[in-house]
C-alpha cells in the first residue's frame, strides 16, 4: 500500500498548489458517492452533499488529523436507513444530531486513546476488507437501471465502460512518470471527460445518479417532539452511529499516521467529528464520519495540510451553488478508475507476504475481520470482534506463563517465587501450585515477578489463605507493587492476608521521578 503513496517529508512546507489539486481530486471523487449513500438510504441527494461539505470542512479545519477527509459515509448512513422507514427524515436528523453530541463527548472525557487497543491483526483485517469493498462497489456502476429493472450493462456500453476504467487507470498509473506537480486522478478525470464530451459517447455520468444543484444548506430544527418517548426511538440509533463513526475515523486516522509517520491527536478528531454531526442534524445533513477511501486519495495526491479537505469541502458547495451543470457531465467510469486504483493503494500487501510468519491465531484475526467487514459491511462490528478475539487470545497465552520456583530456606520457611501475572486465566494454574497440606508452618509468596490483576486474583488469594489458616499454618505475601497492595485494601472485607511491608519497588504504572 505504501508505494501508493509519496513519502513523507516532516521538514516538507505547506505546498498550495498540491493541496489545491488534491482537494479539487478529492472533491471529484465525493460527489458521487455522498450521493450513492443518500439515495441508498431514502435521503434527499442533497442531504448526502451537504454532509460532505459540512463534515468536510469542520474536520478539516478542526479535526485532530491534517490530511484526513470526512464526509456522508456509508458505514454511518446504513445505520439510519431502519430509522428512515419507520419513522420519517426528522427522526433522521435528531439522531445524527444527538450522535454528534455523544462524539463531542467521547473526546471531552479523552476516549479516543482506547483506538490503541485494536491490534494490528485487526487492524489489517479491517483495511484488506475495505479495499475489498471499495472494489466492489466500483462493480456496481456495470449495472443500470430501466424500467425499474437492474441489469449489467452489456455490448457496447459495457466495452466502453470498461475501456475508458481501463484508461483512467493507465494514466494514473503512467503519468506521474512525466511529471509530479499535478494529481495523476485528477488528469485522469479531466482527459476521460474531455474524451467523452469531445467525441459525444454515450456513457453512465454523475446526472445518471441525481441532480446535485442546490442552496445553501439551511438551518433546520428537526421537527420532533421533545419528548422521552422521542429519545427511546432515537438514542439507540444515535449511539450506534457515534460507534460506528467514532471507530472509522480513529481507525482512519491510526492508518494516515502510519502512512505519514506523524501522530494525530483521537480527543481532537473525535470532538470536530461530532461538532461536524451536529451541525449536520440542524442544517439538513445526513452525517457521517471519516471516508477513508478519500483520504487515500487525498494522500496519493501528496496533500498532508488541512488545505486540501477544506479546498474538497468549499469545491462541494460552489457546485452544489454553480457548477452542477459541469459536474454532472463528468463519466462515471473516471471516478470508478480512480477508486479502483485507491482498492488497490488501500490493501495491506505486506499482510500476504508475512501471512506464513504470522502467529496462526492471528492470521484467523485478521481473515475473520475481513470476512465480516466485507459480507456484513458493518466496520465497528468486524474491528469490535477482532478486538474481543485478540484479547481472549491474549489472556489465553499469558494464563499460561504463570510459574512458581519453590524453595526451603534455613529457618524452614518454604518460599513461592511468582513469574506472570495473577488474573482470571491464571487463578487455576496459580492455585494447583500450592501444596498446603506438606509445607512447613510458615510460607512466603513472593510477587517481585508478579503481579495481581483482577478480582479473580484477589479471590484466588482469598481462598488460598483459608487452605492454609484452615491448616494452621501462616501465609506471607512479599514485593506486592503498589497497585496490588491498593486491590487488596480496597478488597478488605474479602480477604485477610499478612502482608509484609517491603520497600517500595517501582513498576510500570509507578510514576517514576
Amino acid at each position: 500500500m505504501k508505494q501508493y503513496f509519496k513519502p513523507f517529508n516532516l521538514s516538507l512546507k505547506l505546498d498550495y498548489k498540491v493541496e489545491i489539486l488534491a482537494g479539487l481530486t478529492v472533491a471529484m471523487t465525493m460527489i458521487p458517492e455522498s450521493l450513492s449513500f443518500a439515495i441508498l438510504a431514502g435521503f434527499p441527494p442533497l442531504a448526502g452533499l451537504y454532509a460532505a461539505f459540512i463534515m468536510g470542512l469542520v474536520t478539516a479545519a478542526l479535526g485532530g488529523r491534517p490530511g484526513m477527509i470526512s464526509g456522508g459515509a456509508g458505514a454511518t448512513v446504513v445505520v439510519l436507513i431502519a430509522l428512515m422507514q419507520s419513522h420519517g427524515l426528522e427522526y433522521v436528523f435528531a439522531a445524527v444530531a444527538l450522535a454528534g453530541v455523544l462524539q463531542i463527548l467521547v473526546g471531552l472525557f479523552k476516549l479516543g486513546k482506547f483506538i490503541r487497543l485494536v491490534p494490528q491483526p485487526v487492524m489489517y483485517g479491517f483495511v484488506n476488507g475495505l479495499a475489498v469493498i471499495i472494489f466492489m462497489s466500483q462493480i456496481e456502476q456495470f449495472k443500470t437501471v430501466s424500467n425499474g429493472e437492474v441489469s449489467w450493462l452489456a455490448g457496447s456500453a459495457l466495452y466502453l465502460m470498461a475501456g475508458l476504467v481501463a484508461l483512467t487507470i493507465v494514466i494514473i498509473v503512467f503519468f506521474p512518470r512525466l511529471t509530479k506537480a499535478v494529481p495523476a486522478s485528477l488528469v485522469a478525470i479531466i482527459v476521460v471527460s474531455g474524451i467523452v464530451l469531445g467525441f459525444g459517447l454515450e456513457t453512465k455520468t454523475v446526472a445518471d445518479i441525481a441532480s446535485v444543484s442546490g442552496g445553501l444548506p439551511p438551518f433546520h430544527v428537526p421537527e420532533v417532539p421533545f419528548s422521552l418517548d422521542t429519545l427511546q426511538v432515537v438514542f439507540p440509533y444515535a449511539l450506534v452511529m457515534a460507534g460506528v463513526g467514532l471507530t472509522e475515523s480513529l481507525l482512519t486516522l491510526n492508518l494516515v499516521d502510519e502512512i505519514t509517520q506523524t501522530r494525530g491527536k483521537g480527543n481532537r478528531e473525535c470532538m470536530a467529528l461530532g461538532s461536524a454531526n451536529l451541525l449536520n442534524g440542524f442544517f439538513f445533513g445526513m452525517g457521517g464520519c471519516a471516508m477513508i477511501a478519500q483520504t487515500l486519495v487525498n494522500l496519493s495526491a501528496g496533500a498532508r495540510a488541512r488545505l486540501a479537505g477544506i479546498v474538497a469541502a468549499l469545491t462541494i458547495l460552489l457546485i452544489i451553488l454553480l457548477g452542477a451543470p459541469i459536474i454532472e457531465n463528468v463519466p462515471m467510469a473516471a471516478l470508478v478508475g480512480v477508486m479502483v486504483m485507491v482498492s488497490i493503494g488501500t490493501f495491506e500487501w505486506v499482510s500476504l507476504r508475512i501471512i506464513n510468519k504470522m502467529p496462526k491465531q492471528d492470521v484467523f484475526v485478521g481473515m475473520l475481520v475481513a470476512a465480516i467487514t466485507i459480507w456484513l459491511h458493518n466496520l465497528a462490528l468486524a474491528v469490535l470482534v477482532g478486538v474481543i478475539i485478540s484479547a481472549l487470545v491474549f489472556a489465553w497465552e499469558s494464563a499460561k506463563r504463570i510459574r512458581a520456583r519453590k524453595y526451603v530456606d534455613a529457618a524452614g520457611v518454604k518460599h513461592y517465587e511468582m513469574y506472570g501475572p495473577l488474573f482470571f486465566g491464571s487463578v487455576a494454574a496459580f492455585t494447583e501450585k500450592f501444596d498446603v497440606a506438606n509445607d512447613p508452618q510458615e510460607v512466603v509468596i513472593d510477587f517481585r515477578e508478579s503481579r495481581v490483576a483482577d478480582m479473580s486474583g484477589i479471590d484466588a488469594l482469598n481462598k488460598l489463605t483459608e487452605r492454609y489458616r484452615k491448616a494452621g499454618k501462616k501465609l506471607h505475601l512479599r514485593h506486592l507493587s503498589k497497585d496490588c497492595r491498593y486491590l487488596l485494601e480496597k478488597a478488605a472485607d474479602v480477604v485477610e492476608v499478612n502482608i509484609v511491608e517491603d520497600p517500595h519497588y517501582a513498576v510500570v504504572t509507578d510514576k517514576l521521578a
